[in-house]
């Protein structure tokens, strides 16, 4: 989809600050800014966010001060947040066209759908579950060979 929009997932803001992959997600962060585009997201996402960096510190893969660094990262990111009822709405039958396991996934779909715009994800699983069906979202592979 063209338009002067991005719409990013919880999974994409978490590989950028955390790699592996970083430097890709970085460098795609850089041109969305040279070209004025707005990244837009969920309202939810720095819940999600904060629960990955929790997670990745309790099991280990990262220090509590890179966690800490990681969320003020991803809170100083100039996101555009929305929410609304519909979006939510919207993103209940999302949920439920793809037989997606939760419906938090589905609120960026929705978003970016609403948008007219692409979706950024490093979620193999998401991408895989509507990338055929929905060929606006864009998958990142971050993960090593």
């Amino acid at each position: 989809m063209a338009s002067s929009s991005i719409c990013v997932d919880a999974s994409f803001v978490v590989r950028t600050l955390t790699g592996p992959g970083d430097q890709e997600l970085r460098a795609l962060w850089q041109l969305w800014a040279d070209e004025a585009r707005l990244v837009a997201a969920p309202s939810l996402i720095f819940y999600e966010v904060a629960n990955a960096l929790y997670r990745l510190r309790r099991f280990g893969h990262l220090s509590a001060d890179a966690a800490d660094l990681a969320l003020d990262a991803a809170l100083a990111l100039p996101l555009h947040l929305q929410s609304s009822p519909d979006l939510h709405r919207q993103a209940v039958a999302l949920a439920q066209r793809f037989a997606l396991g939760a419906c938090y996934d589905a609120h960026y779909l929705a978003l970016a759908q609403n948008l007219e715009t692409d979706f950024w994800t490093c979620d193999g699983r998401l991408a895989r579950a509507v990338g055929g069906h929905l060929p606006w979202v864009r998958f990142v592979d971050t993960d090593p060979p």
